[in-house]
């Protein structure tokens, strides 16, 4: 495989075009490119070529699920979105919530090639939010982690919750707060309303989440310390952290694309694959949700992709899992929602995929803007293109997508990871070729 490549006429964020020369795991020239000894040339005429993007919020199930999810399966499935790095998040068996799991999950990523894993360590001591897990340990690492959370779980305990924003400070760390009051949301199987009612379905209501945010931006407050929402599902919590943002407070949220376009009215199928948590709300959040998205209340979009095997999700709904996989149709439903609607261009698009939750968590060498100098971390995007979403689109180990037969705008045609292609003509490149090139990679230089 080529090390070094020529990317023709391609769209910058920013709307100028221009040719981008890929060499030795650096983006070397950008502008008007003469021909480069030696390069594969790939044509990029109607082509956006946009930093490669990251995702703050992955679930990749490996060690313990790989029934649903593998860290190599599911780098595939980032690279087919799009995403060169992905936070994985630390619900797996055992929790990650020591050194030494971490520390496995970045070896991994390291050996598939696909993308950059960081792993993202648990606060609590198996998820169980009772005892701070070893975010010190962990921080040290050779993993590097700066990002922590009992995803899946709220931490419910108001002093451990203070306890862990202290104790993140020491390295720059960020708490990633899943927001649900445990006691208010007991049994829940939808967003709580009108529909609910009808459905006989118990309600998931809009205060479990925004009580939990308002306390805990003070909380981040009172110690000075950095809190992140994840995926924040209703207007009364814009509105709470558009309050915390005016105060001051170093308070971040991400939105998830199925909470950009889908609405508790798909609940009405029983359709397991619409079953999320936070669950999908009403028209009315959704509007809220892309406008602070839009004006930057809310900072990044994040997919919270949950693989599921066929018999967790093909079943009765209360008894279904929650969760969808989102890596594959992000930017689709990004593009579709914000963009072709007018409410962000692309070099928004590279803000909130991109150049911020690679900021939030403290991840080098990714989020850098297409230039001379910057990691060869990009992403080319056909977004003429428009097709209805099927399995085929789906690289992964799980198919529990809620996109299954929409048409969506967009497709991606080319990841480049540190250099190396991991998708070309939206196709994945061989497994044995791309960790191949990241074994050269590793051996001839530092972790990207």
């Amino acid at each position: 495989m080529s090390e070094s490549f020529l990317i023709r006429g391609a769209a910058l964020p920013t709307g100028e075009r221009a040719d981008i020369l890929l060499d030795g795991g650096r983006i070397a020239e950008v502008g008007t490119v003469a021909d480069a000894a030696g390069a594969t040339v790939v044509d990029a005429d109607g082509l956006v070529a946009l930093p490669g993007l990251v995702d703050l919020h992955t679930h990749l199930r490996e060690p313990g699920y790989e029934q649903s999810e593998t860290v190599l399966t599911g780098t595939q499935a980032a690279a087919v979105g799009g995403f060169t790095a992905v936070f994985a998040m630390a619900n797996t068996f055992p929790v990650a919530d020591t050194a030494g799991v971490v520390e496995q999950e970045l070896s991994l990523g390291e050996a598939a090639g696909y993308a950059t894993v960081q792993p993202i360590g648990a606060v609590t001591v198996g998820l169980k939010g009772e005892q701070l897990a070893e975010l010190g340990a962990m921080a040290a690492s050779r993993a590097r982690v700066r990002v922590f959370s009992d995803d899946g779980f709220c931490v419910f305990d108001p002093l451990l919750m203070r306890r862990a924003l202290e104790y993140v400070k020491a390295f720059d760390g960020v708490i990633a707060q899943h927001a649900q009051e445990p006691r208010l949301t007991q049994g829940a199987q939808m967003n709580e309303g009108a529909l609910s009612g009808e459905l006989g379905l118990a309600g998931w209501p809009a205060v479990a989440e925004e009580s939990i945010i308002a306390r805990d931006v003070l909380l981040a407050e009172h110690v000075g310390s950095r809190l992140h929402v994840c995926h924040v599902s209703t207007a009364g919590s814009v509105e709470v952290i558009r309050w915390a943002k005016a105060r001051g407070i170093d308070v971040t949220a991400e939105v998830t694309p199925h909470h950009l376009l889908l609405t508790e009215d798909l609940v009405g199928s029983y359709d397991p694959r619409y079953k999320v948590n936070p669950p999908l709300r009403r028209q009315e959040d959704v509007e809220a949700l892309r406008a602070a998205l839009a004006d930057g209340t809310v900072d990044i979009v994040a997919t919270d992709h949950a693989p599921h095997p066929v018999e967790a999700k093909e079943s009765e709904w209360d008894a279904a899992a929650n969760g969808m996989v989102g890596l594959e149709s992000a930017l689709s439903v990004v593009q579709l929602t914000m963009v072709d609607t007018g409410l962000i261009g692309w070099a928004d698009v590279a803000r909130v995929l991109s150049a911020t939750p690679a900021r939030i968590g403290r991840l080098a060498g990714h989020g850098e803007p297409v230039a001379a100098g910057s990691a060869a971390e990009l992403t080319l995007v056909d977004p003429a293109a428009s097709a209805p979403f099927g399995i085929d689109r789906l690289a992964g180990r799980s198919v529990n997508s809620p996109y299954l037969g929409r048409t969506l705008p967009g497709r991606v045609v080319a990841t480049f990871h540190r250099g190396t292609p991991t998708v070309l003509d939206g196709a994945v490149r061989p497994a044995d070729e791309v960790a191949a090139a990241s074994a050269r990679l590793a051996h001839g230089g530092a972790r990207g």
